[in-house]
């Protein structure tokens, strides 16, 4: 069928596309003319358009969402595609076991989270949701069955890992999960100045606290440019007795947006006042609290189609990473060209990647600081602020991740991602994507 339904989360570009749902991890992909080009899909939380494939088939892998083996020792979970981060969190919470690796939303599957190669604000600890991967089964279009891992067919496990669902079809997964004494976490928010002080907060906090993160201020100026509030924390340690603490494990109570926003909400006067009033929220410089994980880890997550505050238009979100020793200036010439210019960003976040070297091909993680930023479409002047982003990515010898474009150039992926070329061995000849076809349609793909 026909479907505008299957869209990626920042609503843009929209795409027709034909859905096929797979329904059984035994099921044939049973390609054929009639299919152009095929992309798995999960639930669509990809911001850009790595996860939509107009004019071609989406293959729907919701339906792949049961339980394989759980070993509750070792703490090693086997499960369909199609299974949510959601899911997991509401099987193995509760007996003392938790996502070693877990992005902004818990409403992202299994294959998804593998295919994007998902970091979160762990990374500086556990690296990125690859590291964490055991093995997987791909499906090719003819037919073939892959059995990946380390140690099995190791190309096509690091093809696949980042490889935005271009290798194959992942049917099932296998992860190892991480112990925890406590479903709740001791967090510590404080305020920073500037750049100058996030990176010394960043620096001590990775030191002693397992999850850090920092919501920054695109408003300010100045002085005061970078400023914003630093979040870490760790999980609270119950003693040897994990059934001794909180452990409860439940969906997140959300709120849906029920309408698009109307523009107005989205004016400069007043998101510069929203952003000023966050930064001050807290009366003191550090505060801490004990909170429980979903808050802490998924706190968009309590608004259901939180997309809908940007408009019809939808909106984009720029995320970069540069590396370590170009970092500082970047971050100060990114921001200070965003303050500059027309464009309001709704929410940014910086973190410090570590030093794990991501398994993925084509995975984004690398050793650096990443600026994630949100931007509404506001057309050709947005799109005009992110080509003078990407040339300063660039410069730095940067990325942008993929998971959240949608309109990165051929030439800025052939720049951030060289190793496409050699990545393009396997993708299946059956599988394509709108972000694929965008980046590499003008450029010589090699044979």
């Amino acid at each position: 069928m026909d479907s505008y339904d299957h869209q990626s989360w920042g609503r843009y570009p929209r795409a027709q596309q034909i859905i096929r749902y797979v329904n059984w991890i035994t099921d044939d992909l049973d390609t054929g003319k009639t299919d152009p080009s095929l992309l798995p899909y999960g639930l669509g939380r990809s911001y850009g358009d790595c996860c939509i494939n107009d004019g071609g088939t989406l293959l729907d892998v919701s339906r792949l969402d049961r339980f394989i083996h759980f070993d509750e020792e070792k703490g090693i979970l086997r499960c369909e595609a199609g299974v949510t981060l959601a899911d997991i969190l509401e099987l193995v919470v509760r007996k003392g076991w938790f996502l070693p690796v877990t992005p902004g939303t818990q409403f992202v599957t299994v294959g998804g989270a593998i295919a994007n190669d998902v970091h979160g604000k762990n990374h500086h600890r556990a690296g990125a949701f690859g590291h964490h991967t055991l093995k997987f089964e791909l499906v090719r279009s003819s037919g073939e069955r892959i059995l990946c891992s380390p140690s099995e067919n190791p190309e096509w496990f690091g093809a696949t890992i980042g490889g935005i669902g271009l290798t194959g079809l992942i049917t099932w997964a296998e992860i190892q999960l991480k112990r925890i004494r406590s479903a709740q976490l001791e967090v510590e928010t404080i305020r920073f100045k500037n750049l100058s002080e996030f990176f010394s907060l960043s620096t001590e906090s990775d030191r002693d606290f397992e999850y850090t993160v920092a919501w920054v201020d695109c408003f300010a100026m100045g002085d005061s440019l970078g400023r914003g509030i630093f979040m870490r924390g760790n999980h609270v340690d119950m003693g040897q007795d994990a059934s001794s603490g909180p452990m409860r494990a439940g969906r997140t109570r959300s709120f849906n947006i029920p309408f698009d926003a109307p523009n107005f909400l989205l004016n400069a006067p007043l998101m510069r006042a929203y952003n000023s009033l966050y930064f001050h929220k807290q009366s003191r410089t550090r505060f801490r609290k004990i909170l429980p994980y979903e808050p802490f880890f998924y706190p968009l997550d309590a608004l259901g189609q939180w997309n809908r505050l940007y408009g019809k238009r939808g909106f984009f979100q720029y995320q970069c990473v540069v590396p370590e020793r170009t970092y500082r200036e970047a971050a100060h010439i990114i921001l200070k060209t965003i303050s500059d210019s027309s464009q309001r960003v709704f929410l940014a976040v910086l973190k410090i990647f570590g030093t794990a070297q991501s398994r993925g091909m084509l995975s984004f993680p690398r050793q650096g600081l990443t600026l994630a930023l949100d931007f509404p479409n506001q057309g050709q002047e947005t799109l005009e602020l992110f080509t003078r982003l990407d040339d300063i990515v660039g410069q730095a010898h940067g990325a942008v991740y993929p998971a959240k474009d949608a309109r990165m150039s051929a030439k800025s992926f052939d720049t951030y991602f060289p190793q496409w070329r050699e990545f393009v061995r396997y993708v299946d000849p059956k599988f394509s994507s709108s972000f694929w076809r965008r980046v590499t349609g003008n450029l010589q793909v090699p044979k």
